[in-house]
C-alpha cells in the first residue's frame, strides 16, 4: 500500500501542476479535470496516511 500511495500523491500532484497551467492557457475542460483528479487523489492519500499511518502499520 505503501508505494500506491506514493503513485496517487504524485498523480496529485501532477494535476495540481497541470491546473496552473490550464490557467495560463484559460482551457476550462483542463481545469475541471484537473482539479477533479487533484482533489480525488489527494483525497485517497491523505486517507491512506491518516488512516495506515506513514510507514503502514502491518497488523497480522
Amino acid at each position: 500500500m505503501n508505494i500506491l500511495m506514493v503513485i496517487f500523491g504524485l498523480v496529485a500532484i501532477f494535476a495540481v501542476i497541470g491546473t496552473v497551467q490550464a490557467f495560463k492557457e484559460r482551457n476550462v475542460l483542463s481545469i475541471l479535470f484537473n482539479v477533479a483528479a487533484a482533489v480525488i487523489f489527494g483525497g485517497f492519500t491523505i486517507a491512506t496516511i491518516v488512516f495506515q499511518g506513514y510507514p503502514p502499520v502491518l497488523v497480522h
